[in-house]
């Protein structure tokens, strides 16, 4: 007890706003249910398992823990059920769902020679009891995050005009696209009124951006209180944006496929309670999909032990757990993160708290995943013997928690409930593994997945153009007129034909799907393609020139993303019903750019000096002027806003705070603006995820200033976008790729090794699986479920991981 009353300085009572880590060590996935139990720190509330809480000692020196130890209840036969009070499963109040209970035991240790003091006890010091009831009694930030991320996924609420909102019947009819405001020229911003079918522009922003306030001012003349957001409206309804006036918020219209029907708008056959003959083909496409990705009702074999660890699914996390699970089948991430790297290492170097820190928290998940330690039967109980076996043929997995919590820090759609796209995902986190090994390409894994692509033009003058990039992922158009079972799929148009005639329904068995060969899409990437409108210097005229690619080097991990979410007509998206044909290996060798050719010139690089002026970055008056009245310097205040991309003064003034140092920060802008030009290549991809062309993808992100939401918005209501000026000469120099040079390099034989397959008709719904090429067979990493894969849906899948062969 005297040991405890000296360190008494160094244990703290925890304020509302500390964040306490009581459910999972931070270094490691130990829980207080494990064996030796949890440590929990009592001067930072961080948490350690038995074997890892002496690092923290030798780290910090704090000396006096709170030891959590949790063991598992022997549960009588005859135990009543609990009557559920909540309408849900697995919390507290909810339905039994026979969980198994623990009992709770707690002592005060003191390192670093484990001397334990039991709790509860009179004989303890004030503030120790004190702290530890605290401790005890706070929500657990593992918890909190968990919590907060629920709420933010929350949904929106069923408006109460939705079921009986009047509609007149005045004979409109709404077309699929080319809509404008009925009272201005604005053709973007559009709301549907759905009592009346007047299209009319939204709200004007502080700005003076936005709409002219047409569609509010039509609410308050006739008081119809639902619209709807053209070009939000797809065959998934539920992301539709529709608006309640007189609720002032976004809302549900349960009817929605009903009142957009009425003026023509036939968008709702997926929503109908009476199912048309195509919804039951989708329907039972969608459940095909289901089972053969999944592989169920296959008698499949779990596999356990090092490389075959499962990851717990936290709501709607398999995204990132299939994304996980191939990455970490790398030898670049699994050498810099698991073989050269110990946690000691990576704690070591941590800042003092190490659940913020992506290093630790990658070389966590790296040891948790491929170590084999977590990699075993869950534990079960038998109800007869009413004992705890190990003959489970299922793992319980490992919750990457703290590393979601890290990679989402810098992008809030991660850090919710809601399911994203694998693909985006992808991009954010090797982006931001770059950025954490910033400068050191030797330890960055993140390299061996990256390459450049060279896009060769050639003008009619004979004279060639370069445009050259670096990227992570090569996304792939799938041509289905390369399908190569057309008289099987022309067979069954007439067989759907008939029996849609006959009112009977397709089978899943008679459903046929184009087949693909993944060669016909790549070699549809190094097409040449005509670009019209291409501004030629040399010729001082728009004229068509010729456009092919290729890439500049072979990166170790080639990474296919097959483009299955096309664009209807009205913009509305459409999963492609198709398989592609995958070989085991493939030689992508004639991709290989040449460059410049002898005997070929190069165009000069001067543009029109309009065109010249009209790339100049302008900052917004607005944000400028409001940063001034704070006491800012105009030239700070334009840089400012030029280089926040002109989202808003909170941005600009982040940007400008952060940058009051710069060397060139007094440097006028036309001599520092080069860099607005540049395009967030992760924002590209993100938009070529949903379809569109890549062309007009950076048209968009220049003119929306990288807002992706913005940019979509400005595609939509531009379809006749022309992609001149995104390739005029001004890309016609010869000089490498930044870090082109120093990429990984070799031949151009790959294998593969991963697929990420989705099923669902978004992205951003739906379900993804991975399965990976190990030790010489298949398996199937379905979040905690890992098993040998016995039907590989090869043809199914949304991103190939090849592996580049030793020459």
């Amino acid at each position: 007890m005297d040991l405890l009353r000296s360190n008494l300085s160094r244990v703290r009572i925890p304020e509302p706003t500390n964040r306490i880590y009581k459910q999972e060590c931070c270094v490691s996935f130990e829980t207080p249910r494990s064996e030796g139990g949890l440590f929990v720190d009592m001067t930072t509330f961080l948490a350690f398992g038995k074997d890892y809480v002496g690092w923290n000692y030798e780290k910090t020196g704090n000396p006096v823990y709170l030891h959590i130890k949790q063991t598992r209840k022997v549960v009588p036969e005859d135990r009543p059920l609990k009557k559920p009070t909540l309408l849900a499963i697995g919390v507290e109040g909810g339905f039994d769902n026979n969980e198994p209970e623990y009992e709770e035991n707690h002592n005060i240790v003191i390192l670093p020679d484990y001397v334990t003091l039991p709790f509860p006890s009179v004989e303890l010091p004030e503030k120790v009891r004190l702290a530890v009831d605290a401790i005890i009694m706070a929500e657990g930030a593992e918890r909190k995050e968990q919590l907060a991320a629920w709420i933010a996924a929350d949904k929106k609420q069923v408006s109460a005009y939705a079921m009986g909102l009047p509609q007149i019947d005045n004979g409109v009819v709404i077309p699929p696209s080319r809509w404008k405001c009925a009272k201005c020229d604005k053709k973007d911003n559009l709301w549907l009124n759905l009592t009346d079918g007047m299209i009319l522009c939204g709200r004007k922003n502080w700005d003076g951006t936005g709409g002219n306030n047409h569609a509010i001012e039509h609410y308050k003349e006739t008081s119809y209180p639902l619209a709807v957001k053209l070009g939000t409206i797809t065959a998934d309804l539920e992301a539709a944006d529709v608006f309640s006036y007189p609720e002032d918020d976004s809302v549900v219209d349960p009817l929605l496929a009903q009142h957009l029907a009425f003026f023509g708008i036939d968008f709702s056959a997926l929503q109908k309670t009476e199912m048309t003959t195509a919804e039951r083909e989708l329907d039972q496409n969608t459940n095909y999909d289901w089972n053969r990705i999944q592989e169920s009702g296959q008698d499949v074999e779990p596999i356990f032990g090092p490389g075959y660890t499962g990851l717990v699914n936290l709501g709607n996390s398999c995204y990132m757990a299939a994304t996980m699970q191939v990455v970490f089948s790398t030898r670049s991430f699994n050498s810099r993160f698991y073989i050269n790297q110990s946690l000691k290492m990576a704690f070591e170097m941590a800042p003092a708290d190490p659940t913020v820190d992506l290093n630790m928290q990658l070389t966590k998940l790296a040891h948790g995943m491929l170590s084999g330690k977590y990699s075993v039967p869950a534990l079960e109980n038998d109800d007869k013997a009413n004992a705890v076996t190990s003959t489970s043929n299922k793992q319980e997995g490992i919750p990457p928690r703290m590393f979601k919590a890290v990679i989402a820090a810098s992008h809030p759609e991660f850090s919710s409930m809601r399911q994203q796209d694998a693909l985006e995902f992808f991009l954010h986190f090797l982006d931001q593994v770059e950025r954490v090994n910033g400068g050191k390409p030797a330890l960055d894994p993140s390299r061996s997945f990256k390459f450049g692509i060279e896009e060769r033009i050639l003008c009619p003058s004979g004279k060639v153009g370069f445009n050259r990039r670096l990227d992570y992922i090569l996304s792939l158009n799938i041509p289905l007129h390369e399908a190569t079972n057309k008289e099987e799929l022309e067979a069954f148009g007439k067989l759907k034909a008939e029996k849609t005639s006959e009112g009977k329904d397709l089978s899943s068995d008679e459903i046929v799907r184009p087949r693909v060969p993944l060669e016909a899409c790549l070699a549809n990437f190094s097409a040449p393609e005509e670009i019209q409108d291409y501004y030629s210097t040399a010729l001082k005229a728009k004229t068509t020139a010729l456009k092919t690619a290729g890439l500049t080097s072979f990166p170790d991990y080639l990474v296919l993303h097959m483009r299955k979410f096309v664009l209807e007509e009205g913009w509305v998206p459409k999963k492609l019903d198709v398989y592609i044909d995958v070989p085991d290996i493939i030689d992508i060798s004639y991709m290989r750019s040449k460059g410049l050719q002898p005997g070929e010139e190069l165009l000069p690089d001067d543009a029109p000096e309009a065109e010249v002026e009209s790339n100049m970055p302008l900052a917004n008056e607005d944000i400028v002027s409001q940063l001034v009245s704070m006491g800012f310097n105009y030239l700070h205040c334009q840089k400012a806003a030029i280089n926040s991309s002109n989202a808003g003064v909170e941005e600009a003034m982040n940007w400008l705070l952060s940058h009051m140092d710069d060397p060139d920060i007094d440097a006028p802008v036309s001599q520092g603006a080069h860099g607005n030009e540049v395009v967030d290549q992760l924002k590209v991809d993100t938009l070529l995820s949903f379809g569109f062309q890549e062309e007009i993808a950076r048209k968009a992100l220049k003119a929306s200033g990288g807002d992706i939401e913005k940019a979509t918005d400005w595609i939509f209501n531009n379809p006749d976008a022309s992609v001149s000026s995104d390739m005029d000469t001004s890309t016609s120099s010869s000089k490498p790729t930044p870090d082109d040079t120093e990429l990984p390099d070799g031949g151009g034989k790959y294998k593969l090794f991963g697929i990420v397959s989705h099923m669902g008709t978004s992205t951003h719904c739906g379900h993804y699986v991975a399965h990976i090429l190990k030790d010489g067979r298949w398996a199937i990493f379905n979040d905690s479920k890992v098993a040998v894969s016995v039907n590989l849906p090869k043809d199914m899948g949304y991103l190939y991981f090849f592996e580049r062969l030793d020459s």
